[in-house]
């Protein structure tokens, strides 16, 4: 006998919904000239936000391109670039001016950074002191990254790592701005330590926790 009742529809089954990914934002920083723009250049996955303005006479003597005389252009503001680490990551990239004179924005640039990749040339060392104290006395996780300009070998990383008088913890690693491989190699060195040291601080907290995955 046929049913009296009309079939109920069929309930699809519940779509998993996927979370957004988490924003982590680091720094890029360094010198004037040392490769940053080209760093987040070479990683971001979009066309990089650049903020290049000519080197014009004002810079004269300040701006020193003696030793990279092709340079025209310099940062007045910031470089931003973005890359997805997985489905659950994306990286926002944020290149600081390397002029003393435009080091009023990185307070506000560091503002919710996780950490930040400090680009040495090491023909020009003295040009980063500025920004290693910054992050020192911020306490902002950071790794020193040696600009190996055209592959050329230059001092080796104990001596720049005594110059700079990081302390014992501090990564100093070498990479190749121009490479993409290179470039993303050196992220990840940041992103080790910045976990590693929000893992430090949750088990001196004593909260037993697992730390956020980055």
């Amino acid at each position: 006998m046929a049913s009296d009742y009309a079939a109920e529809p069929t309930v699809p089954a519940a779509t998993t919904r996927r979370r957004p990914p988490v924003p982590v934002k680091i720094l890029v920083a360094g010198g004037f000239g040392v490769g940053k723009t080209t760093a987040v250049t070479t990683i971001s996955e979009i066309a990089p936000l650049t903020t290049e303005a000519a080197i014009t006479t004002a810079g004269a003597g300040v701006d020193d391109v003696s030793l990279t005389p092709g340079k025209t252009t310099t940062t007045v503001a910031m470089d931003f670039g973005r890359v997805t680490i997985d489905e659950s990551v994306k990286l926002y990239i944020f290149g600081t001016p390397g002029q003393d004179r435009f080091g009023f924005m990185w307070s506000d640039l560091a503002q919710g950074a996780l950490g930040a990749l400090v680009i040495v040339d090491d023909r020009r060392i003295d040009d980063c002191y500025a920004a290693v104290d910054y992050f020192e006395k911020l306490g902002l996780p950071f790794v020193v990254a040696v600009n190996r300009f055209d592959g050329v070998p230059g001092r080796d990383l104990e001596t720049i790592r005594w110059a700079l008088a990081v302390a014992p913890g501090v990564r100093v690693i070498e990479f190749d701005a121009r490479r993409f491989v290179s470039v993303r190699d050196a992220v990840l060195v940041l992103l080790e330590e910045a976990l590693a040291r929000a893992r430090a601080r949750a088990a001196s907290r004593g909260t037993g926790g697992p730390a956020p995955e980055v």
